[in-house]
């Protein structure tokens, strides 16, 4: 799998997940809103429900007394019908009206009552000194006494001011009434529970209050006469715990006010669970390279992630006021950021319909106007509306399109070797092969692609080349994951038909193997013949040299009789002048004769390698004044002049300086011959750090251009004459002093050439011996 697609599966994956945890969070808040609006409207339901059964119990002409045992009784009732039923039942005793009323009562109906609260045994009884009926019934675990002036008053069994007192006391909520002043008026148990008290007497006398500030809200509620609610938090239980506080004025401004307190700590850690996730959700799909945009139901941006408005280059705070999908695709449209379409609004209307799609829309691809492309993802979002995802692919096309190139030209390249060439797999399984692999093993195509791995393809070739071997060891290269395994190896075999076959092997980088046959049976044969040949060309080369010294031999013996016999003849008296100029003649031949022998044996010597440096101490100054003895009468006798010019300061040379005069000797001989009356030939030299440059300049006919670069050639013909071989035996003597020769010449003005001796002699080219020193 390609970078790109693991960066995009990634990608998708991370999307995938954080549209889980949206999911999750969103019907976590969802269930959280339900039951905090249920909660909501129980409270307002008992509240009310609370309110109209005090006010059912004022506005009639009864008094009804809750009793629970080991609890202060309930009392509830106008005024005056409290005072009555008080100044009839329990006449002048001291104590609260609930205290006393319940004493009373249960003197006259002590044993019903008792039965009331043990049993729950309902009973009805008339007081017939009084003109009060009694009634008694259970609710919510309390028995609620009923008493009234009339015989005929009956209990219902729904009636509100029971079900709301009720309610209210067995409500898990707190719940508690304050009077105009602030007072504690009553208290259901649940806040005597959160306060620490045990009664409503109690928290009276210790001033208790369930909190402040919800104090201060049920004042203000009392104060204007209208519902006020307000959101607290309050410790307790070893932790924070909220509370929805809703105070209900019961009687108008300046009344008492009913005052709920709802538990809402779950909801509100819900809340703040949901708000983390949802950061977190926004904080990875902005990490995110993909651009991402959330649609709500309503067709509106609900969420846009940092790569989104970088894709587009939209401003951020048009992006904040949550602007319409329909009106998103305008702005691109007029930034040129959507594909070219001709028919814009039909298009329009398309995309906007993926808002009714029951699943994912297959992925498009979006060219802008730009050059870039866009893969775009359409998807349902979980809490409705519709998620898109933009990933810029122009990089992955461009990647995916020069790969696939450079595939194309690797198996066009490979098809045109001539190498037969295979690549397998670190599973040993045949990648590639080229048109030549199978030309060498005379395969087809299918074959080699039905037989798939290396053992199978090792088989087939085994029918031309039956090497066990050999298929074991490259199968040892290809399969062994072991590192000293991965080498490149090479070998030859020997196929069936006669072909001689060379293979070598090739780790690649991701784990796979190169392997390569070549036929080299004609490479061989061409060896063989090669060094055939090369014996041969040394075995002539022996010959020549041999047949070098013989005739050297030969000629010498002959030429020293003749110069023995001319210089003989020159010294006879009685010889004729004209006899006497011939004898010189035949002897100033026969010398030069002998010196071209003596050049070309040491031509010969030096190709040999045999020719050895006689090294030592050579002064520049004496050599030329050598050479000039030698050579001054034979250019001043062509009516030319010759100059030696030796700075003072020139060092000292170490070489070997029988073979360098020979050099310079050739120099001046052939610059004698060149010049005529009235030229020039100079001998001069120069210094610097590490070599010293003998330079013999002739001011004679020059040298043609085009011969130039073959001056020092040997056995060439040349316009100055001479055997060929002199100035090729100097460029020879210079080398073997590690040295180096030039010529520089215009043609008609001259030539001059110019040898580069190192300070040293190449100890390389030097005997032995004498490179030791």
């Amino acid at each position: 799998m390609a970078e790109a697609d693991i960066a995009f599966a990634a990608a998708a994956g991370a999307a995938g997940l954080a549209l889980a945890v949206s999911a999750w969070a969103f019907r976590l808040r969802r269930e959280t809103a339900a039951r905090l609006d249920a909660a909501l409207v129980s409270h307002e339901a008992l509240t009310r429900q609370a309110s109209a059964g005090i006010s059912a119990v004022a506005a009639f002409d009864e008094v009804r007394l809750g009793l629970q045992p080991g609890e202060p009784p309930i009392l509830l009732g106008s005024d005056p019908a409290v005072a009555a039923a008080r100044a009839v039942l329990a006449g002048d005793r001291d104590g609260t009206d609930a205290l006393v009323l319940s004493e009373a009562l249960h003197t006259r109906h002590g044993e019903a009552i008792d039965r009331l609260l043990a049993e729950g045994a309902p009973f009805r009884a008339r007081d017939p000194a009084s003109g009060w009926t009694v009634e008694g019934r259970t609710d919510g675990g309390v028995a609620w006494l009923r008493l009234t002036e009339r015989s005929e008053a009956v209990a219902s069994p729904g009636d509100p001011g029971l079900g709301a007192g009720l309610i209210a006391e067995a409500s898990p909520s707190p719940a508690w009434v304050l009077d105009g002043e602030g007072g504690l008026v009553w208290a259901n148990r649940a806040w005597l529970a959160e306060t620490g008290c045990v009664t409503l007497d109690e928290a009276r006398e210790r001033q208790a209050s369930f909190d402040r500030g919800a104090d201060q809200l049920a004042a203000e509620a009392g104060r204007i006469g209208t519902r006020q609610e307000g959101f607290r938090w309050t410790p307790g239980e070893g932790r924070r715990r909220a509370w929805k506080i809703m105070a209900e004025p019961i009687a108008g401004a300046g009344g008492p006010v009913l005052v709920f307190a709802l538990d809402m700590t779950e909801a509100e850690e819900t809340r703040d669970t949901l708000r983390r996730h949802v950061e977190a959700h926004d904080e990875t799909l902005n990490h995110l390279a993909d651009a991402v945009a959330i649609f709500g139901p309503s067709r509106r941006l609900a969420f846009h992630n940092t790569a989104f408005q970088a894709l587009f280059g939209l401003d951020a705070a048009w992006l904040d006021e949550r602007p319409t999908h329909a009106e998103l695709l305008d702005r691109l449209r007029q930034r040129r950021m959507l594909p070219e379409v001709v028919d814009y609004a039909s298009w329009k209307t398309r995309e906007l319909d993926f808002y009714g799609a029951a699943e994912a829309a297959p992925d498009e691809s979006w060219s802008l106007p730009d050059g870039r492309t866009l893969r775009v993802v359409r998807q349902p979002h979980p809490l409705g509306g519709v998620l898109l995802l933009f990933s810029d692919i122009t990089g992955e096309l461009n990647l995916r399109s020069r790969f696939n190139a450079q595939l194309q030209v690797q198996t066009a390249t490979l098809d045109k070797l001539n190498d037969a060439v295979a690549v397998f797999g670190s599973d040993g399984r045949l990648r590639l092969h080229n048109e030549a692999f199978e030309s060498f093993w005379n395969l087809s195509a299918e074959t080699l692609r039905d037989a798939g791995d290396f053992d199978a393809v090792a088989e087939l070739c085994k029918a031309a080349l039956p090497d066990a071997a050999l298929w074991l060891g490259l199968k040892a290269r290809v399969a062994d994951p072991d590192p000293e395994s991965r080498v490149a190896v090479s070998g030859e075999g020997r196929t069936l038909d006669g072909r001689t076959a060379a293979w070598q092997t090739r780790p690649l980088p991701d784990g796979a193997t190169l392997v390569a046959f070549s036929d080299v049976t004609a490479r061989r044969e061409l060896e063989q013949a090669l060094a055939q040949r090369e014996a041969a060309l040394k075995e002539s080369q022996a010959l020549k040299r041999e047949f070098v010294g013989s005739v050297s031999y030969e000629l010498r013996t002959p030429l020293t009789t003749i110069v023995g016999y001319s210089e003989l003849l020159e010294t006879l008296g009685d010889l004729p002048e004209r006899s006497r100029q011939h004898a010189g003649a035949i002897r100033i031949a026969a010398g030069q004769l002998a010196a071209s022998i003596d050049d070309v044996l040491d031509m010969a010597q030096i190709d040999a390698g045999e020719m050895e440096l006689s090294l030592g101490d050579v002064r520049i100054k004496d050599l030329f004044a050598e050479a000039a003895g030698r050579h001054l009468g034979r250019i001043e006798g062509r009516g030319a002049s010759f100059r030696a010019e030796v700075p003072a300061d020139l060092p000292i040379l170490r070489g070997d300086a029988r073979r360098l005069g020979q050099a310079v000797d050739h120099l001046l001989d052939n610059a004698a011959r060149s010049i005529s009356e009235g030229g020039v030939v100079t001998l001069k030299a120069e210094a610097n750090a590490s070599e010293i440059r003998i330079r013999v300049e002739d001011t004679g006919r020059g040298i043609p251009y085009h011969l130039q670069a073959h001056v020092f050639d040997r056995f060439v013909k040349r316009e100055r004459g001479g055997p060929g071989v002199g100035l090729a035996l100097v460029k020879a003597l210079v080398e073997l002093h590690g040295g180096w020769a030039e010529v520089e010449s215009e043609p008609g003005k001259g030539a001059a050439f110019i040898l580069h001796l190192p300070l040293e002699a190449d100890g390389v080219a030097a005997a032995p011996e004498l490179a030791l020193g």
